[in-house]
């Protein structure tokens, strides 16, 4: 686990979740927290781009905003004691939409914010969208808002995306992963926003149970799926190459590419207890999310 001590400058520190807030319930993560939320009989407010899209859920109210519409975020976020803040889509513009929501839920009164971040965002971090989450944290600490960060590596439900017609190609070499269960994260989220106080100047680096290779992801899938992946290994150049017919932006390039360096450079290999700690149960493994996914 690391820390980071809260800054509250002036602001006092939420006892208690109060009115909770929570983006991004028309996606893989907000979802999650939304329903298990809902489940709990927790009263929500939902808040969204499309109103249209967002689930149907037992006292779940619905506002919309965009991150980068600071008047219709502040409007939406009115009332908030507790944000649950997923961070936005990759865009060119993703750091300067995550500011402008932070500024408006501050300008609203919201409390406590939790907020998804990558693990080992920094500057200067390999996995180059992983400094998105620098500088949005940074924001985080030196606006004096209490909060809670969670520090995701990547996610095992999102391994399977990697394949293109069975094969992972990337310059990952040897490296290893312990990517972390959107399901665990979700959890982690829940009991966060169930006692924000006890949390707040946290940031939570949330794993799976073991670091994994490229290689062994591929042959977990074999397993589990009943047909056949592979792990290719790709050049660093290679990996440009093999990717520029999506006519995709250079920075969006560069993350898909550092993904795979970030993997060979060791960055996302450490394996911690937190999601055991916060959640209550140990965190599941790469086959169980397959065998979960098969399932829906």
């Amino acid at each position: 686990m690391s820390t980071t001590p809260a800054r509250e400058a002036g602001r006092s520190q939420a006892p208690g979740p109060g009115v909770l807030a929570v983006t991004g319930s028309t996606g893989a993560l907000g979802s999650r927290v939304a329903a298990l939320l809902a489940d709990a009989g927790r009263p929500q407010r939902l808040v969204v781009r499309s109103p249209e899209r967002a689930p149907k859920l037992p006292g779940a109210t619905v506002a919309v905003a965009d991150y980068g519409d600071a008047a219709a975020a502040e409007a939406a976020l009115s009332g908030v004691d507790t944000l649950f803040m997923v961070s936005a889509a990759e865009s060119v513009d993703r750091v300067t939409h995550h500011l402008t929501f932070i500024d408006a839920a501050i300008a609203a009164g919201v409390r406590h914010l939790v907020y998804t971040s990558f693990l080992g965002a920094a500057p200067d971090s390999t996995f180059t969208l992983g400094r998105h989450h620098y500088a949005t944290e940074q924001h985080i600490h030196a606006s004096g808002i209490s909060h809670t960060i969670l520090r995701d590596n990547l996610y095992l439900d999102f391994l399977p995306h990697l394949a293109v017609d069975g094969v992972i190609r990337g310059p990952a070499g040897e490296g290893r992963v312990a990517a972390v269960a959107r399901d665990d994260v979700a959890d982690v989220a829940v009991a966060v926003l169930g006692a924000p106080g006890r949390h707040a100047g946290q940031a939570y680096a949330l794993t799976g149970p073991f670091a994994i290779t490229m290689e062994e992801a591929a042959a977990t899938m074999t397993a589990v799926l009943n047909r056949p992946y592979s792990y290719e290994e790709e050049t660093v150049e290679e990996a440009y190459a093999s990717r520029a017919h999506y006519g995709a932006p250079a920075w969006q390039v560069d993350g898909w590419v550092s993904t795979y360096t970030a993997i060979a450079h060791g960055d996302l290999a450490g394996v911690t207890d937190d999601v055991e700690r916060i959640a209550g149960h140990p965190p599941i493994d790469f086959a169980e999310v397959l065998r979960r996914a098969a399932r829906v």
